[in-house]
């Protein structure tokens, strides 16, 4: 599991590591593995393609990620690289500039004649302008620089890139990276959606420091998965293993039951229920023979996909009945699209909602969620503040609600309540591929088979974004997908996970 800490635990496990060091030694450490990192870029730029240019440009800020920045330029400078410093702040780290020029690295600053010549023949940059304690956005002078560099050029983000938000939570104009190298641990930053696009690869340099106790976002691998995937025992009956009621389709959006409910069965759910109006039934009864029509028991629902609220006609009323006396019902639910737009209260049960951006926006206004951070000046719509502070908006939800929130997305961010301690988790493991209409039904039929299995919501809505995202990319690799393959997909996926994927060894007695 890959998991992220937030600032203020990432500075004082910094200062413990201190406590115990000479002065310096965890800068030099970082600045170190950065050095290497570098060489190991351009040995392998340079092994592909001899021409490419062995140049190294650093852009420099003040504190210690500029610091970090410097000495590892010295170190580069030391082994025989061409490098060039590029000082954006009025006064950087001063014994680390001099650590860099005694090994020969040129410093310019920004308005001198040379550094236009320098960032258009950099082979390598290294973004060091602000770190872990800088804020959302790029000054001018910054984004001139960052327009000067060359598309080839390899980008390496000192920490994280210039201009994201450290905790990951609002967006801005930032400095993108082909890859970060971090030290000592993640940070939120590096797995969110307002700054994981900005991230690239990222590289995590061991320098010392002792991780804290509680993560604030986790990400799962394929081990991960694995193990938490419920894997029916040799007793185990239809029942055991799961029963689901699927509430999904209408007569307007009826191919969103035979995604939900084809999702639910290719996942290994026990049985599935599934209850809606004749056209959606139909179509059903013909892609999931294997599906039970009508309301009966279940352990838990999947309510909403393909459904309207405005709907004003017979079977529309009648589903959004059905969609009512199931919200109220005691049992573990995924509400989707259009009963989001019916739930207004906490539910008794555990609850797991999965709206895309829009859908978030406009469950927070008619919940009026209040205290928000504005987006788009005055004129800024509900739309605009979920695009700018998904994470925010996605957590006043899930507080109001009592509920876990999975908020779609190329990065898909499943956050709990507050008042449970758990840390959020953030995945990104599907194509661009997979934002197709129909994509979200067969995330929800996913994830209700995974909460009619015993999973949590945090466990449900996380384990189902991961192995939805890995089966877009296997129902048609490096080219477009149909919402219906993705559904075919997932019995191998999962399979794939089962029998390919090495788990650790179980600890011995």
């Amino acid at each position: 599991m890959i998991r992220a800490y937030g600032i203020a635990g990432v500075r004082r496990a910094e200062a413990r590591a201190m406590e115990d060091l000479p002065a310096g030694e965890l800068m030099q450490r970082a600045a170190r593995g950065l050095a290497e990192v570098v060489t190991a870029r351009l040995e392998h730029r340079q092994s592909a393609d001899s021409q490419e240019s062995s140049r190294v440009v650093a852009l420099v800020g003040a504190g210690d990620n500029g610091g970090d920045a410097l000495y590892a330029c010295a170190h580069l400078a030391a082994d025989g690289c061409e490098v060039g410093i590029v000082q954006v702040a009025d006064r950087v780290h001063e014994k680390a500039r001099a650590a860099a020029e005694g090994e020969g690295a040129t410093v310019l600053m920004p308005d001198d004649d040379g550094v236009l010549g320098w960032l258009t023949s950099a082979g390598v940059v290294l973004d060091g302008v602000t770190g872990i304690g800088g804020r959302p956005g790029l000054s001018s002078s910054v984004a001139r620089l960052r327009d000067w560099l060359p598309d080839d050029a390899y980008v390496i983000a000192v920490d994280l890139p210039s201009g994201t938000d450290p905790a990951g939570e609002e967006s801005g104009e930032c400095l993108y990276a082909d890859e970060t190298v971090t030290f000592g641990m993640a940070k939120p930053v590096h797995l969110l959606p307002a700054g994981e696009p900005a991230t690239g690869l990222l590289t995590v340099v061991d320098i010392g420091v002792e991780e804290p106790t509680r993560p604030v976002v986790e990400r799962l691998t394929l081990s991960d998965l694995a193990q938490r995937w419920p894997v029916p025992g040799p007793f185990d009956d239809k029942y055991r293993r799961g029963v689901l009621g699927v509430l999904a389709g209408s007569e307007r959006y009826p191919g969103a039951a035979v995604l939900t409910a084809t999702a639910a069965v290719s996942s290994g759910v026990g049985m599935m229920r599934y209850v809606g109006p004749p056209t959606p039934t139909g179509l059903v009864q013909h892609a999931v023979p294997e599906a039970v029509m009508g309301a009966g028991r279940v352990q838990a629902h999947v309510i909403g996909p393909g459904i309207a609220a405005d709907d004003r006609t017979s079977s529309g009323r009648a589903q959004q009945r059905a969609v009512l006396a199931a919200l109220t019902e005691d049992v573990p639910a995924v509400v989707d699209a259009g009963a989001l737009d019916l739930i207004s209260g906490v539910r008794r049960a555990p609850t797991l909602l999965t709206p895309h951006i829009g859908e978030l926006a406009r469950l927070a206004k008619r919940l009026r969620i209040r205290g928000l951070p504005r987006a788009g000046g005055s004129n800024g719509t509900w739309e605009d503040v979920v695009r700018a502070h998904p994470v925010v908006v996605a957590r006043a939800v899930a507080d109001k609600l009592e509920a876990t929130v999975l908020v779609k997305g190329a990065v898909t961010v499943v956050v709990p309540p507050t008042a449970s301690g758990l840390p959020m988790r953030s995945q990104a493991d599907g194509p661009p591929w997979l934002a197709t209409a129909g994509s979200g039904d067969v995330l929800a039929g996913l994830a209700g088979t995974l909460l009619a299995c015993g999973l949590s919501p945090l466990d449900a809505g996380s384990v189902a974004a991961a192995v939805h995202g890995l089966a877009g990319r296997r129902a048609n690799p490096g080219g477009p997908v149909r919402a219906l393959d993705v559904a075919h997909e997932l019995g191998r996926t999962i399979a794939h996970l089962l029998t390919e994927v090495d788990l650790p060894a179980d600890p011995q007695p």
